[in-house]
């Protein structure tokens, strides 16, 4: 079942241009899609506009078929989205329990249990919970950013270039901790650089170019096909 769909969408940051052009992505429950493609191909700003942070100026984005395109970012993530952005995605200032209790900010409701699951996931924050998040690794950082994206149990989860600036050491281990929270039952669309991985743990990918969609597939027909393999998965 279609969990996410984006049809025909055309965004971009002034009213006199546009970066995404009459796109259109699907992502059905429980799948991991990979959005990959060269740097300005408008990657991020697919995730910016399915948050609300930016609103497309054609076009639908629709929730399990509840039109919230054009909502503002609290209100899209009330309904299930929750998106961890590439830099600046901890309160550096805050420990790590104070950031998770941030990202669950707009719940009413006893958040106890989300807040163990999140512990459960990721052991070193619990270890370090009183530890600001400002002294924290790279790769713990991206773990507090994540994880409080989680607080808000989303349906789907939106992973801005996750590995960006890590050690190997924690490329692999955030990897493995996206394909856990895929196991949860959380959807996710992921952009990112390291193009093949991301495609080693999708189920489909779209690859995009001058803000356009020009191909989409399951993930190993991808990681076989030639033209995709030279133009962005470096031979």
């Amino acid at each position: 079942m279609t969990i996410l769909k984006i049809e025909n969408i055309s965004a971009g940051y002034t009213p006199e241009s546009n970066i995404l052009y009459n796109l259109s992505l699907e992502v059905n429950e429980g799948e991991i899609i990979s959005v990959i493609g060269p740097n300005g191909a408008g990657k991020s700003t697919l995730l910016k506009t399915i948050f609300g942070l930016l609103t497309p100026k054609q076009g639908k984005i629709l929730l399990k078929d509840e039109d919230i395109s054009g909502l503002k970012p609290f209100k899209i993530a009330k309904k299930g989205v929750s998106y961890v952005p590439q830099i600046n995605n901890v309160f550096p200032s805050l420990t790590i329990q104070e950031n998770l209790e941030m990202g669950a900010f707009i719940r009413n409701d006893d958040y106890t249990d989300t807040m163990e699951e999140v512990y459960t996931l990721f052991p070193v924050l619990k270890e370090r919970k009183n530890q600001k998040a400002g002294q924290l690794s790279g790769g713990q950082r991206q773990m507090v950013a994540m994880g409080r994206a989680l607080m808000l149990k989303p349906k789907v989860l939106l992973l801005d270039e996750p590995s960006a600036g890590l050690a190997p050491i924690f490329v692999s281990s955030v990897f493995d901790k996206i394909k856990e929270i895929n196991t949860m039952g959380v959807s996710m669309i992921i952009v990112e650089q390291n193009a093949k991985e991301a495609l080693n743990m999708s189920h489909r990918g779209y690859v995009l170019a001058m803000g356009q969609n020009v191909l989409d597939d399951k993930s190993d027909a991808l990681l076989a096909n030639e033209e995709v393999g030279r133009l962005y998965l470096g031979g």
